[in-house]
């Protein structure tokens, strides 16, 4: 257990861009006894678990996450949940943070994994306000920690966001890496890779990860059965770079992309993408499968998406039944298609694993 856990931990501010305040406590590595300061893009997350895999998921890299469940720790972390070697999110917010864990399954609590990774947070902040807040005025820069509020507020607004940003090479691998697995081949670039896709492709082949700059040429001359196009973090728009390599991959290899992937293929296939209001953050969001009528309850995580009427050469096959958003698309003359949320469901709901099944399927077909 921390010593802020066991302690009076330190008042501490949330304070938004726009000036807005939020009270409560630091903890973790904002807990310290110098004046802290955390800043990213605030969003929050609608998952009733699953918090160990929220903050180790390379697509938060940049932004600090506010749990809309109320208590969140309550079960520990253990290394079988972690999506990545380390968190990468800059700070979370919650309102009652558990210092005494309880599963047979943790080897840690929360605040202590958290600390040791140099991340802290701020716990007895009234999420509920905060969550509304972000609705009406839309995802936005914030600082947190135990500085004075007009040093939090200028740190706020000098925060870039991830508009313009490429995160992707913050979180990409340095170097290609081999998952033992099934007898397919397949090569996956890495934008932000989370383990749990691995395992589930694992199932049925075997993996090369590589980063995310990796040429065409390179991955094409590893003669793979398919090409898989992982999550990441930051704004597709200023990926024009990795845009380029995947129009140098369509037709030549079956394609399954996802998150990051499934913007960066439409990109590809000359879509547009914009900016949502507050992001698709949760494991209960509800997506319609097109051909079937099927609704399918979903993990997400995405603050952008592809633009409606933008997109050719493709059908959408998945539409998101809160705002419309596409949700998935399938060429129509190449073998490749993409989902914008998360099949492989760590944390969240398992109907939508089928689509690892279809990319097993895609590939046997054209081997």
């Amino acid at each position: 257990m921390s010593a802020t856990a066991a302690g009076t931990r330190p008042d501490a501010l949330l304070v938004l861009a726009d000036g807005t305040v939020f009270r409560g406590e630091a903890f973790g590595a904002l807990a310290g006894d110098a004046p802290s300061v955390a800043t990213g893009e605030l969003v929050f997350n609608t998952a009733l678990s699953g918090y160990e895999e929220i903050v180790t998921d390379p697509s938060y890299a940049g932004q600090v996450v506010a749990f809309t469940y109320p208590h969140i720790g309550n079960y520990g972390v253990t290394p079988a949940d972690e999506e990545a070697r380390r968190p990468h999110c800059r700070a979370i917010v919650v309102r009652d943070l558990a210092t005494r864990p309880s599963s047979w399954r943790a080897t840690d609590d929360l605040e202590s994994f958290l600390t040791g990774h140099g991340i802290g947070g701020l716990t007895g902040v009234d999420t509920r306000r905060l969550t509304r807040h972000v609705r009406e005025a839309g995802a936005m820069s914030c600082a947190l920690g135990t500085a004075p509020e007009h040093e939090l507020l200028a740190a706020a607004r000098r925060e870039p966001g991830t508009v313009g940003a490429d995160l992707v090479g913050e979180v990409t691998t340095e170097r290609a890496y081999e998952v033992a697995g099934g007898p397919l081949r397949v090569v996956a670039y890495d934008y932000g890779m989370k383990a749990t896709i691995l395992r589930r492709l694992a199932a049925y082949s075997t993996i090369e990860v590589v980063p995310a700059t990796t040429p065409a040429a390179d991955v094409l001359a590893r003669r793979p059965d398919g090409v898989f196009l992982s999550n990441g973090p930051g704004d597709p728009a200023a990926l024009s770079h990795l845009v380029g390599t995947i129009g140098g991959l369509l037709g030549t290899v079956p394609i399954f992309g996802i998150c990051l992937g499934h913007q960066l293929l439409a990109a590809a296939l000359g879509a547009t993408t914009y900016k949502l209001p507050f992001g698709h953050h949760g494991a209960n969001h509800p997506v319609r499968r097109v051909a079937t009528g099927a609704v399918e309850i979903t993990s997400q995580n995405h603050g952008y998406a592809v633009a409606e009427g933008s997109l050719a050469g493709a059908d959408v096959t998945h539409v998101n039944l809160n705002d419309g958003v596409i949700e998935g698309i399938a060429c129509r003359e190449v073998p490749a298609f993409s989902v914008q949320y998360h099949p492989e469901a760590a944390p969240g709901p398992h109907d939508a694993r089928y689509l690892f099944e279809e990319f097993r399927r895609l590939m046997e077909t054209c081997r």
